[in-house]
């Protein structure tokens, strides 16, 4: 487990380089940025000095250096931030886990949606690009999740290997995906991509699914199926926001004692 000093200087510098990436320049403050010999203040002391290596001009060149370099410091900085990247990020997806605070986890996957809860560990987010003007017409842009009275009725159980084919087809395309991950070279790597993620929730965890094919069987077939194949009960907000309509969708929620993870597919035109 990284020490508390480690995951200070590591949170403010992720911090630092995404403000940078969307455009800001803002100092770092005062504070542990460079902790004590370690594996995390390794990684912080080596992106600094990447970051301080980049040249400011042109812009443009520079925003998507910095934007490589937090994908690379991200990581670097646990097995899990690497398996989702490599997975997710090139995708339309929304990953993120928060706290389990509540008996009825519904309301703790309702937090997750809105963005109002860090992730415990401070492992990467993934999140659907949100203008401010998409936030001011839908604040859980690209979701409008149903109440928490609501949100099981609209969710299905999935037995554990059921839940790793559905997050690994995630990594596909909802329109012409030409290789979907059932015929891939790579079909085994991005398997065991899902599993790493899934495996951060422990053996113990359950999973539930907004897709319909899971209403009569916990075990679907996702690979066979595809993204394209998927049909799911709407989380997505029907707002056409920002030029965008949001026409499909897949999801998938893992519950624990501690941690509640969500990970969606998104189509959008």
């Amino acid at each position: 487990m990284t020490p508390p000093a480690d995951r200070a200087a590591l949170d403010l510098l992720d911090a630092h380089l995404e403000a940078l990436w969307d455009g800001t320049d803002p100092p770092l403050p005062p504070g542990p940025v460079r902790p004590a010999a370690s594996e995390g203040g390794e990684l912080a002391c080596w992106a600094l000095a990447q970051l301080q290596s980049l040249p400011r001009e042109p812009n443009d060149a520079f925003l998507r250096q910095v934007g490589s370099l937090l994908a690379e410091f991200r990581s670097r900085r646990c097995p899990w931030n690497a398996a989702a990247l490599r997975l997710l990020d090139d995708t339309n997806t929304f990953v993120a886990t928060g706290p389990r605070r509540y008996e009825d986890w519904a309301h703790d996957v309702r937090a997750v949606l809105h963005r109002s809860v860090p992730d415990p560990r401070g492992w990467v987010r993934l999140s659907w690009d949100c203008t401010d003007t998409a936030r001011q017409a839908v604040p859980a842009y690209p979701f409008d999740p149903p109440d928490a009275s609501v949100l099981p009725s609209r969710l299905y159980p999935l037995k554990a290997e059921a839940a790793v084919a559905a997050l690994a087809i995630m990594a596909e395309e909802w329109q012409s995906e030409s290789a979907p991950v059932r015929s891939r070279p790579n079909r085994d790597a991005v398997l065991a991509d899902a599993r790493t993620l899934l495996g951060r929730y422990g053996p113990a965890a359950r999973y539930w699914t907004n897709a319909k094919t899971a209403a009569s069987d916990p075990g679907p077939d996702f690979l066979a199926a595809g993204l394209q194949g998927t049909e799911s009960h709407r989380f997505l907000t029907s707002e056409y926001v920002d030029g965008l309509y949001l026409f499909e969708e897949l999801g998938l929620i893992a519950v624990t004692d501690d941690e509640v993870g969500v990970f969606w597919s998104i189509g959008a035109y």
